[in-house]
C-alpha cells in the first residue's frame, strides 16, 4: 500500500511564525508572573524532542501550504484565534478551515463569538481546553451548556481536550468520565475527544461504543505512541470513530508524523477512514 493512500485531512495544525504570546495571553491568569512565561516555547515542549522551528521568509502561509503538499495533506483545521491563521483561511479556503477556541467563563459573549466566526469565517468546529481556563471549567460544568447547545444548533462538532493535560495544570476538569453526562444530555452534539484521553483511553472506547456521536482524534500524539486501545477499536467496531490529527508545529513535525504513521497497525480498510473520510463526514467538509 502506498502511503498515504488518500489525501489527508489534518484536524490540528497551525501556521508557524505566529507569536506564542497569543497562547499565553489566552491562559494568562494561570501563570502567576511574567517570569513563568517563555514566549519562545510552548508549555508542552518538555514532552517533545526536536520541536519544529518557525519558517524563515516573508510568507509562512505559503510555506505551510508547500509543506502540506509535500506530505499529501489536502486540508487542515486552524484555530482562528490568531490573525495569521485567519489570513490563511481567507487566502486558501480550499486548504484550510477554522475552529474557534472558546472560554465558557465569558458566558453569552462566548456564544456570540461562535456565531460571529461561523458567519465570517465559516468555522467547522469549536474547541475547548477545560484545564487551561481560569477558572478551570470541567467538561460537564453547566457553563459549557450554552456552548454545547449552540454547537448543536449550528451543527458544529465540539473538540475537547481530555485526559491528563500536557501543560503542568490540574487534570480534574478533563477526566474522561465527565463526557458521559454531556453525551447523555446532548445526544445530537458531535463530541470529539482531543489529545489522547490518557490514562483513561479504555474508558474512552467504552463511551464511544455507548454514544453514536462521540469521536476521537489523535492530536498531540506521535504515531508510535497511539494508545493500543484506540488502535484496536479503530480496527474493529470503531473504524468510523477515530480520526487523524497532528500537532504541527506545536510539538511534532510532519516529517516525524508521516515517517511513523505507516508502522501503526491499522487494517488497510481503516486508513482511508482514519486519514480522511471520517473527518469529511463528522466536520461536513
Amino acid at each position: 500500500m502506498s502511503f498515504p493512500p488518500v489525501p489527508v485531512i489534518d484536524l490540528m495544525l497551525n501556521v508557524p511564525g505566529q507569536d506564542n504570546r497569543a497562547w499565553y495571553d489566552f491562559m494568562q491568569p494561570l501563570f502567576l508572573d511574567e517570569a513563568s512565561r517563555n514566549y519562545d516555547k510552548m508549555p508542552v515542549e518538555y514532552m517533545f524532542r526536536n520541536v519544529p522551528d518557525s519558517f524563515e521568509g516573508d510568507d509562512p502561509i505559503a510555506a505551510t501550504v508547500a509543506l502540506m503538499d509535500r506530505f499529501n495533506v489536502e486540508r487542515a483545521m486552524l484555530g482562528v484565534t490568531t490573525e495569521l491563521n485567519q489570513e490563511a483561511i481567507r487566502r486558501f479556503p480550499d486548504r484550510f478551515f477554522g475552529s474557534y477556541s472558546v472560554d465558557p467563563n465569558r458566558g453569552m459573549d462566548a456564544v456570540r463569538d461562535i456565531v460571529r466566526f461561523h458567519d465570517e469565517l465559516g468555522i467547522k468546529a469549536v474547541t475547548g481546553f477545560p484545564s487551561g481556563l481560569c477558572p478551570q471549567v470541567p467538561i460537564n460544568d453547566k457553563r459549557w451548556y450554552p456552548i454545547y447547545a449552540k454547537c448543536v444548533e449550528l451543527d458544529l462538532p465540539i473538540c475537547m481536550c481530555v485526559g491528563v493535560p500536557g501543560p503542568r495544570l490540574p487534570m480534574a476538569p478533563q477526566k474522561v468520565e465527565l463526557i458521559d453526562e454531556v453525551c447523555w444530555f446532548f445526544p445530537d452534539l458531535k463530541f470529539v475527544m482531543r489529545h489522547g484521553g490518557e490514562p483513561w483511553e479504555a474508558l474512552a472506547v467504552k463511551l464511544m461504543i455507548k454514544y453514536p456521536n462521540l469521536f476521537y482524534m489523535t492530536s498531540a500524539f506521535a504515531p508510535k505512541y497511539y494508545p493500543k486501545a484506540i488502535v484496536d477499536y479503530a480496527n474493529s467496531r470503531g473504524k468510523k470513530k477515530v480520526m487523524y490529527a497532528g500537532y504541527f508545529p506545536m510539538g511534532l513535525s510532519l516529517e516525524r508524523i508521516f515517517q511513523e504513521l505507516p508502522a501503526v497497525p491499522f487494517k488497510d480498510e481503516v486508513w482511508p477512514l482514519f486519514l480522511r473520510d471520517n473527518a469529511v463526514r463528522v466536520f461536513e467538509l
